[in-house]
């Protein structure tokens, strides 16, 4: 039988603000495609088999080997010299026993990566394997669905999230595959926990980006540095032109991500066609748009936040569509408009404002430092979250 997302299995979960009995169905009515069953699946697979999601693909060609099962917990050792992709499916199996589990024992190529992928909503690259993260950021750009990235190493970690329909690839941050190899766990090592937390971060992604509740990492690097316990984030973002691939953001996001990167010495995929890219909207500071809304001509305020945060507070006048609403409602808004819009911290708002500058708005401007901001400088009063 399908998942029931109203089951007591998921009580703690649906309490969440934002999540509730929709964030819940949502999760019950997904697809996502796990690429990889070993260390970084071993700690997402588990999470998004729990938490509810309804259909699970996982994809592996590896065999269990006796080295994989410090940290590769999927696995047992009863299951070495079984396929990963056998024992990771029985696994979440246990774990969610009315989920739809599906082992693909393949590699991730542009030869099968159409099919594993036409009804998927979101696909998760746990290979640690750059030229399978190439061809998954090129096959989830196809099918227009977000990629949740993650590469862990020695002592560190990283976690991503590409989307082109979003605006932001992988080979934003990497144009093209390192040239030497990188590190690898067979001949660098890797400490178990580093897994752990990274693959955590991971399956945070991807539940976030199911159920629409908080920001996704769209254009950031979370780097996880084991030895000292401290994780540090890192922007990056489109170039607009080949000049600005040698911006010191964008180079300092290279360097840093490259470290836990683990390159293949093969010749990458070229990259997909790319739609024009999106201008940068101005911001506008709390204090002014303060002004502003009290002049004789106040902009339109666009709050892309869900129903649940606009509940818990609001700038006076606001229209309400959600971000992941935008895309179908751009219509309800006038293009002619001067626009301002905000979400909790800035991130979302700022995605949306690009949306509507590439739909023709003329005047549309990002709250710098979201409500959050507001609350802090204009409204002290008010509700923070």
């Amino acid at each position: 039988m399908p998942i029931d997302p109203d089951s007591p299995r998921y009580a703690r979960q649906r309490v969440l603000p934002g999540v509730g009995g929709d964030g819940q169905r949502r999760l019950a009515e997904s697809h996502v495609v796990v690429l990889g069953a070993g260390g970084l699946g071993s700690a997402v697979i588990p999470v998004l088999a729990a938490a509810g999601v309804g259909r699970l693909t996982l994809v592996d060609d590896d065999v269990v080997e006796p080295t994989n099962l410090h940290r590769q917990t999927l696995h047992h050792d009863a299951d070495v010299g079984r396929a990963k992709v056998e024992s990771a499916t029985d696994a979440a199996a246990l774990l969610a026993p009315d989920a739809t589990v599906h082992g693909v024992r393949a590699r991730f190529d542009e030869g099968n990566a159409g099919e594993l992928l036409a009804d998927a909503d979101l696909v998760v690259d746990g290979t640690d394997d750059i030229l399978t993260r190439y061809v998954a950021d090129a096959a989830a750009a196809r099918a227009g669905i977000p990629l949740v990235w993650g590469s862990a190493a020695r002592f560190s970690g990283q976690v991503g999230v590409s989307w082109e329909a979003r605006g932001v690839s992988y080979r934003d941050l990497f144009p093209e595959p390192p040239a030497d190899a990188g590190l690898s766990c067979e001949i660098d090592g890797i400490l178990p926990s580093v897994c752990t937390v990274t693959g955590g971060l991971m399956a945070g992604e991807v539940l976030k980006l199911i159920t629409g509740v908080g920001e996704p990492m769209l254009g950031r690097v979370a780097v996880y540095d084991a030895l000292t316990g401290r994780t540090r984030e890192i922007a990056y973002a489109r170039a607009t032109d080949a000049t600005d691939a040698t911006d010191e953001t964008a180079t300092s996001a290279r360097s840093a991500a490259h470290g836990a990167a683990v390159a293949s010495a093969r010749t990458a995929p070229e990259p997909p066609t790319r739609p024009a890219v999106p201008a940068v909207p101005a911001e506008v500071e709390p204090a002014a748009l303060a002004a502003e809304l009290a002049s004789d001509h106040p902009p339109l305020l666009l709050d892309v936040r869900e129903p649940w945060e606009a509940d818990l507070v609001a700038i006076s006048g606001s229209t309400l569509i959600p971000l992941h609403e935008l895309g179908g409602r751009t219509r309800e808004l006038d293009p002619a408009t001067s626009v301002v819009v905000y979400c909790h911290l800035g991130v979302r708002s700022r995605m949306a404002a690009e949306h509507l500058i590439a739909s023709g708005f003329a005047d549309v401007r990002n709250l710098a430092g979201g409500i959050d901001a507001w609350a802090l400088d204009v409204d002290p009063g008010s509700t923070r979250y």
